[in-house]
């Protein structure tokens, strides 16, 4: 079924288918803030930043817990966040307090771990519903951020505001984004990073062709210290075209408009609402870019720069140091805004390098040199992954970098829109935004993946402000001649680009993972299992918790013992259809008996199945598992 784009019924189509013990605030100056925030994260009792370091390692030196006791894991406390929709991020915890959020409204509570979770405040902040509508893969938000005594968090109307962490009292907010009421559709859906003196956020909304970018406000009172946005003019996108590197060669004069045809780059996409990471070292920030706008390529030739791109950029004044492009001219909506994992000293090819690995949705699997931007590794992580044949890795080919197509599972055929099928990975890719763990024990990447494959028919459509522009019908299903599920959690050695074990699930592995100096690594499931695995994958421990897992998995100490927590409510692109309430038993029964048929999405009578940009049909068996909720849940051993 296909709606003209421009028009209010496919507006109000999508939306459902997106749809005491605190810390003492008053640091003095943007060092002792940022010396305060680096002391905090690197006591394991503590989880103070939203990927546990600024690294992305999401590991933790706490090791009370253990793959020998891990078994004996119970319930110490719940708590109920009010809210049905999907749950992604995770809870932080400063001291003797956590912080928690939850999707829109965007609710932020602080509860005392001194009292199984008492609240001591709450903050709901009051937003346009109509919010709902331009936020493509529901309503979810992946966590607030701490520094200088204040909880940062960016509202899906994307407001940012500054609570004070004792009180929850605002103390500052600014508008990030123009988003409804004549706006362009840009919404907020990323956790923040404080780095330094500045709070780092991101925009979402390429699916209404918002162009991207990434700002940095003033930690101090939410000034704009500066915008750099992923396409447009070197001014703009803070690029210098001859110090400004793409696999070692400067880029050129306006290297952000070059690419596009005519000014397509303003309507361009490459959204950022994946994570930050920040080497003090080099004081560079990294972060990937999101899809070029629109889904239909045959509209925007080109290598559309920069969109699904990994940036380094200099924490102070955001100038681009070094780009790589993963995904040129991007056919399949590859975003690339996956978390990048910083390592020192990692030895690739007989040298040691300072290196960032980033698992892309692509479903390759790259290692770069982080301080030059040296292509290092770049392989496929799930086997099934078939448009592209290789990533070139000859750097004196013309090629260099450039994944090799194959031509069957490109979406535009002779310059065409056709119906291309059995495209792997579907465009949630691998792994979408689900951050993946590092443990420097094994030097292993524990990775939460999915094993999804498309069918993907590009259309013609037209851009309108504040209107969806996508341009494109997906149907999503299990990948062929496998498993028959739809995820795997896998180990990943970043150095040979070479898979170590790995272990098969039902439905895609959507949760954030967490590994542990006690040998341990967890993750959760869509039907709402967390688990825990040992470091050859042999599973532990499973609880199944009231709700779909799509949080990150945490753990802390308090009073002298361990805790692990995870948020549970189903939702995300994966989830969509129970967390948009497109996924009732008549139409997924219908959606089940066109997959009988065959791969579905061709039973015209299943119109589900390419709902919720494809992913509805995909997961329709998801139903019979789990339901809508909102769960904070905090494990640990037993008392005796």
């Amino acid at each position: 079924m296909r709606i003209p784009v421009n028009s209010n019924i496919a507006r109000n189509l999508f939306l459902p288918l997106a749809t005491a013990g605190v810390l003492a605030t008053g640091f003095a100056g943007a060092a002792c803030a940022n010396d305060d925030l680096t002391k905090l994260a690197k006591d394991p009792k503590n989880w103070a930043m939203p990927t546990g370091n600024y690294a992305n390692h999401r590991y933790s030196e706490l090791k009370e817990i253990t793959a020998g006791n891990v078994k004996n894991l119970q319930v110490k406390w719940t708590f109920s966040t009010g809210v049905l929709r999907g749950h992604e991020g995770g809870p932080l915890v400063i001291g003797d307090v956590m912080y928690i959020h939850t999707p829109f409204p965007n609710i932020v509570y602080a509860l005392d771990l001194k009292n199984d979770g008492k609240i001591l405040w709450k903050y709901e902040p009051k937003q346009d519903p109509n919010v709902i509508g331009i936020m493509c893969c529901d309503t979810v938000n992946r966590g607030v951020a701490y520094g200088d005594g204040k909880i940062i968090l960016n509202q899906a109307d994307t407001t940012v505001v500054a609570l004070d962490a004792k009180t929850g009292k605002v103390v500052w907010s600014v508008k990030n984004g123009d988003q409804i009421d004549g706006g362009k559709g840009e919404s907020g859906t990323a956790a923040p990073l404080v780095v330094k003196d500045k709070v780092l956020i991101g925009i979402s909304g390429a699916e209404f062709g918002v162009r991207g970018w990434t700002a940095a406000y003033n930690l101090k009172d939410g000034s704009l210290a500066w915008k750099a946005y992923s396409t447009g003019p070197d001014a703009e996108t803070l690029i210098d075209p001859e110090k400004t590197t793409h696999l070692g060669k400067p880029v050129g004069k306006d290297s952000g408009i070059s690419t596009w045809e005519g000014e397509q780059w303003k309507t361009g996409g490459g959204t950022t609402w994946g994570w930050f990471s920040y080497d003090a070292k080099s004081n560079l920030i990294y972060y990937g870019t999101g899809n070029p706008s629109t889904w239909n390529p045959v509209q925007r030739p080109g290598d559309n720069r920069w969109s699904m791109t990994l940036m380094a950029r200099d924490a102070d004044t955001g100038k681009a140091k070094w780009l790589y492009q993963m995904t040129p001219h991007d056919e399949w909506d590859y975003d690339g805004v996956n978390e990048n994992i910083l390592v020192d000293g990692m030895e690739v090819n007989g040298k040691k390098h300072d290196v960032l690995v980033h698992l892309d949705r692509n479903g390759f699997g790259y290692t770069l040199d982080r301080v030059s931007g040296e292509l290092l590794v770049a392989k496929k992580y799930d086997p099934k992954v078939n448009w592209a044949t290789e990533v070139v890795m000859d750097p004196k080919s013309e090629q260099y970098g450039r994944p090799q197509v194959v031509a069957k599972y490109s979406t535009q055929q002779n310059g065409e829109d056709v119906n291309s099928t059995g495209i792997c990975p579907a465009a949630l890719g691998s792994k979408d935004q689900q951050p993946a763990t590092y443990s420097p024990k094994t030097g292993l990447f524990y990775v939460p993946t999915n094993h999804v494959c498309m069918d993907y028919e590009p259309y013609k459509v037209s851009y309108t402000a504040g209107q969806p522009y996508v341009g494109a019908t997906v149907s999503m299903y299990p990948a062929p001649e496998s498993h028959g599920g739809m995820g795997n959690f896998i180990a990943w050695d970043a150095a040979k680009g070479e898979i170590v074990w790995s272990i098969p699930e039902q439905f895609s592995v959507w949760s954030g993972a967490l590994a542990t100096a006690g040998d341990v690594v967890f993750y959760g499931t869509l039907e709402g299992y967390i688990k825990a695995v040992d470091l050859k994958g042999k599973e532990l421990y499973k609880f199944k918790t009231p709700s779909g897992i799509i949080g990150n998995i945490n753990t802390f100490e308090h009073d002298g013992k361990q805790y692990i927590a995870v948020l549970s409510g189903v939702g995300g692109w994966a989830g969509i259809g129970l967390a948009g309430g497109l996924l009732s038993p008549e139409n997924a029964a219908a959606w089940h008996g066109a997959v009988d048929q065959g791969r579905g999405g061709q039973d015209e009578t299943a119109v589900v199945g390419t709902a919720g940009l494809g992913a509805v049909g995909g997961y329709a068996a998801l139903a019979d598992y789990t339901t809508l909720g909102g769960q904070l849940t905090v494990f640990g051993l037993p008392d005796n």
